[in-house]
């Protein structure tokens, strides 16, 4: 199972460790473990534990290059930050779900979902750390990397025992501390609109440079021509929000997730971390 590591030293450096999904090196976890409900990200109902019927035998998807015109652009949004291949390669030391009993099924989605969240905060951090915070900060979030990091290494046991939401919250006060200094470094501080209910609205146009866009609920909003320079956008929900021609290369926190979940086109300025999604087209 999974080896033991010294919390207080991080086994991985924060700028070594990949957070990116190998689904080469994967055995199809998400494909498997999540439950799916019909709608407009996916189009059918899947229950948690049974495998999507686009799944291979080799655990490729068979419509992985037509995700979105087929009715799932939730898998398409999906990240992992390279929990599948973690949790199938050194958790379960390569042995994959088909050949394990229904418990031993069971555990590895469980541990397959903790292990998503942990990797989830190891990108967080590691984004805050790269921001450049002054001190006390970067000692405090390599301190906490290095907790988090070292419970990754635990066996699934150990795993589906962890409280994540307790990590959370030693995790959120950073992230927020960082994103205050560093904005404010940047200029006056813009609109807090953390957690508002903005779904469907019009912002085009808007100049919401260094605002905070915590958790902002940001559904089939029109944000054309916007300038989110510098704005914070952790967890925001951009879900076919239209982002043509915004600025975001410098937004702060802002996931490859929640721009796979939105609209664009080639105008829209992205972080150099990010990849232009496939269906941000000049024609939109």
């Amino acid at each position: 199972m999974g080896a033991e590591s010294n919390p207080a030293t991080p086994a991985t450096a924060p700028s070594q460790l990949d957070l990116r999904a190998d689904c080469a090196r994967c055995f199809g976890l998400c494909c498997v473990a999540l439950t799916f409900v019909a709608s407009a990200e996916f189009a059918i109902d899947k229950a948690a534990g049974q495998p999507c019927p686009n799944l291979r035998a080799d655990f490729r998807c068979s419509i992985h290059d037509r995700l979105r015109p087929s009715g799932f652009r939730g898998c398409s949004a999906y990240d992992c930050f390279g929990a599948g291949q973690k949790v199938a390669q050194d958790t379960f030391g390569g042995r994959d779900w088909r050949g394990m009993a229904g418990t031993g099924r069971e555990r590895m989605f469980a541990a397959f979902g903790v292990m998503r969240q942990l990797r989830e905060l190891l990108w967080y951090l590691r984004e805050a750390l790269n921001l450049g915070p002054a001190d006390p900060l970067p000692g405090e979030l390599n301190a906490t990397w290095a907790a988090i990091e070292h419970r990754t290494n635990l066996g699934p046991d150990e795993l589906v025992k962890l409280d994540v939401d307790a990590l959370r919250d030693e995790v959120n006060p950073l992230l927020l501390r960082t994103s205050e200094q560093v904005r404010a470094r940047a200029g006056q501080l813009g609109p807090d609109l953390r957690g508002a209910d903005l779904i469907g609205h019009d912002l085009g146009g808007a100049d919401l440079r260094r605002a905070s866009l915590r958790g902002t609920r940001l559904v089939g909003a029109r944000l054309r021509d916007a300038d989110l320079g510098m704005a914070d956008l952790t967890g925001a929900d951009l879900r076919g929000a239209d982002l043509c021609g915004v600025r975001l290369d410098t937004a702060i926190f802002l996931t490859q997730a929640q721009i796979e979940s939105a609209l664009g086109d080639p105008k829209a300025s992205l972080p150099g971390s990010l990849s232009r999604p496939a269906h941000w087209t000049a024609t939109r």
